[in-house]
């Protein structure tokens, strides 16, 4: 009696417990502004529910017993918050979320030079973060190849099967028109832009910053295509040790160690990097695809904070790289026979880097920057060398003023640069560059939809002449999702001898940059492009960007035969154009994240009779990135796609798809990685012959597609300190 008593009093509690479940409602705003978030995950931890704020920021959750729950809310870019709430009374809540999660740890842009958000900065920079740079990290710890190559619309263009050597394309335009900067710092143009991509490590790299479109304004000649701004990791006062092993079926092994600590006074940050490639040969056709390499880098950094509104920091960053390609039996065994055929690139780099930084209040600080940077490089052939070291230095002041509605900055520079080829070649192609700039830019809030960036630079460079460079950009954001910004510039570059043409050529017969009769390219572009978030079926953030853009460059300079075979360079007539789009959609559902991008490209050489597409250069790409991402797991698979390009000759290549599978298993302090790159293993020689004979003079072609193919690595990253990750 007892029993049917105590069951009958539970059933009706369990039926007054079950009737007492209400509907609830959480808004998630930005902190910042009070907006609402779109898109923002909330989950009750106890009930395993999840919701997706609506277009008014807001989640609904129906049938939620009354109770005490804990629960998460999270939104990429802002800090995540875990909190306890109280359905029994209140039935809708209210959380304001700050900036600073998810993949956005630093959402601050440096190469904009203000400290506004991406947000509301009206030039378009895309911004990749702490979290994907490590898994680009694992997919190739040796450089930032990886990184820039899965960017909508870049080109990573190798220009030599023996060394490597490999250049960035933005939008189609050689790599010659983008500037590759180092917190701030030009330090990897002229005599070293082959082989600076390949001897960049990621691991000490907080966050890259792509400005696409003419950005001289800002730091002056040379980003005509864009710029990428590297931004380096600072130390914090929790201590972090990074060591990072990764080993290739291809034979190749990589160590990098990373460790930062920083108390009152001080700080420290201590990178190093060393790897070794054998030679590897997987068409079995006695020639390298990717040489023989030995490197190693090493970047120590002290900072030093006087008081709390100022900082400076010295960084020295020294690199050593050998590299020797071409016939196998000569890279094992030396000349014998018709083995006759190597090519050797050793580089030495040192360079130094310092910043002053100062607060006067709130409202207003003073930056102040020097760096000085020397290459030395020995190209060597059979029967031919090529010597040379390369000297910039960079010294620049700027001053920041803030108001509630605008940002200022003011600045001068000097940047140098001087090619000292060695007194033993044939042909001396000595140059010396000095450029004097004034800069201004200004972000105005027009309204709280509308905000209008304008800047001015004029440089001054010798031999060259003077070059005004407006910009203006806008941008428009009503609360709605939706998003749209306009804008454009002048550039300019000064003619020196290390363009991709001269580099295939590997600079034989090259003549020197003749001041006297060539003129600077010049540029002026455009970009358009309009952003929309929004929410699907309740549950699926998706948003897409769509860009539009335009650049022509007048004066292009050429490389051009002369009468008695040397290679002269000259101005074009005619301009080149290059216009296109690209589209960029990513879906968000719990853990997964799928990424789609598609670019067109179509870059014209209008001083040719034919007006044709500039050779290597793929009119239709397009990529897709599904990523599943948990505190444990991250799983990621790449699928991208290259169209027809044309050769110098004119003949047509085939398009082709390759593939990429990454694992990463995270423990306390420990995470594993298996990575599968280029798993459907495309090579260039499946297509057609990379190398002609005869056997001890072969002829290069040029190269479209990939020449190493399959790769697959395992490595491991230990944090053995500053790692608060649980198991």
């Amino acid at each position: 009696m007892i029993r049917t008593i105590l069951a009958l009093i539970f059933s009706i509690f369990s039926i007054i417990s079950f009737a007492q479940t209400s509907e609830i409602k959480i808004s998630v705003l930005d902190a910042e502004n009070d907006e609402s978030l779109i898109g923002a995950t909330v989950y009750f931890e106890e009930l395993r529910k999840g919701a997706v704020t609506n277009l008014d920021g807001i989640a609904s959750f129906t049938e939620i017993p009354s109770g005490r729950y804990q629960i998460r809310i999270s939104y990429l870019g802002f800090q995540t918050i875990e909190t306890t709430i109280e359905t029994t009374s209140e039935k809708t809540f209210e959380f304001k979320l700050e900036y600073g999660g998810g993949d956005l740890d630093e959402v601050v842009i440096q190469s904009s030079r203000s400290t506004r958000t991406v947000k509301k900065i009206p030039t378009r920079i895309e911004f990749i973060g702490a979290e994907e740079l490590g898994e680009k990290a694992a997919m190739n710890p040796t450089n930032i190849s990886m990184v820039l190559r899965e960017s909508t619309g870049i080109q990573m263009q190798q220009t030599s099967l023996s060394s490597g050597n490999t250049n960035i394309r933005i939008q189609g335009l050689d790599g010659r028109y983008t500037q590759l900067l180092r917190d701030g710092f030009p330090l990897y143009s002229g005599f070293s832009s082959g082989l600076s991509i390949l001897q960049i490590p990621p691991l000490d790299l907080r966050q890259f910053e792509i400005i696409k479109g003419s950005a001289s304004t800002i730091y002056g000649g040379g980003a005509i295509a864009g710029l990428v701004n590297m931004v380096s990791k600072t130390p914090d006062e929790e201590p972090e040790l990074e060591i990072m092993l990764t080993q290739t079926q291809a034979l190749g092994s990589t160590g990098n160690i990373f460790y930062s600590k920083r108390n009152k006074r001080f700080g420290v940050t201590l990178y190093g990097s060393g790897h070794y490639q054998k030679q590897f040969d997987p068409d079995n056709d006695e020639f390298s695809n990717i040489p023989l390499t030995k490197s190693i880098s090493l970047n120590p950094k002290l900072f030093y904070y006087p008081s709390d509104k100022t900082t400076f920091w010295l960084g020295i960053n020294g690199t050593y790289d050998d590299r020797t390609g071409g016939d196998m039996t000569v890279i094992e065994n030396g000349q014998s026979g018709i083995h006759q055929f190597s090519e050797t690139n050793i580089s030495k780099r040192l360079s130094s880097q310092a910043v002053y930084t100062t607060e006067f209040n709130s409202n207003s600080s003073l930056n102040i920057k020097n760096s000085v940077a020397f290459f030395d490089r020995n190209l060597s052939l059979p029967n031919y060398a090529f010597k040379g070291t390369q000297t910039n230095t960079f010294t620049e002041a700027s001053y920041n003023k803030e108001t509630a509605k605008s940002n200022w900055i003011f600045g001068t520079n000097l940047y140098t640069t001087q090619f000292d080829e060695d007194d033993s070649s044939p042909i001396q192609r000595d140059q010396t560059d000095i450029t004097y700039g004034l800069f201004a830019n200004n972000i105005y809030d027009l309204s709280e939809q509308w905000i209008l960036e304008t800047g001015l630079r004029a440089d001054y460079a010798q031999d060259w002449g003077f070059f005004p460079l407006p910009r203006v950009s806008l941008l428009f954001k009503p609360a709605n999702g939706f998003s749209s910004r306009i804008g454009g510039g002048l550039g300019y570059k000064i003619p020196d001898i290390f363009t991709e043409e001269a580099a295939f050529n590997n600079y034989r017969n090259v003549l020197p940059i003749d001041k006297n009769n060539l003129e600077a390219e010049r540029s002026y572009g455009a970009n358009f492009d309009m952003n929309y978030t929004t929410i699907l079926f309740d549950k699926i953030s998706f948003s897409i960007n769509q860009l539009f853009y335009v650049t022509a460059i007048q004066n292009g300079l050429l490389l051009n035969s002369t009468n008695n075979g040397n290679l002269q360079f000259e101005n074009a007539k005619a301009s080149i154009l290059s216009k296109g789009t690209e589209t960029n959609l990513k879906f968000t559902y719990k853990d997964f994240r799928w990424f789609l991008n598609y670019a067109f490209i179509d870059t014209r050489l209008s001083y040719l009779p034919e007006n044709p597409q500039k050779p290597l250069t793929a009119r239709h790409n397009a990529g897709s990135i599904l990523m599943y991402e948990s505190e444990k797991w991250r799983i990621g698979y790449e699928t991208f796609y290259t169209g027809k390009q044309v050769l110098s000759n004119g003949e047509e290549t085939r398009d082709f798809i390759t593939m990429g599978f990454l694992v990463m298993r995270n423990f306390k302090w420990v995470t594993t990685y298996l990575n599968f790159e280029n798993f459907t293993n495309i090579r260039q020689t499946n297509f057609s012959p990379l190398v002609f004979p005869p056997q001890d003079s072969p002829t290069l072609t040029e190269i479209y597609a990939p020449t190493d193919g399959f790769i697959f690595s395992v490595g491991v990253i230990i944090k053995p300190i500053g790692n608060k990750d649980e198991d």
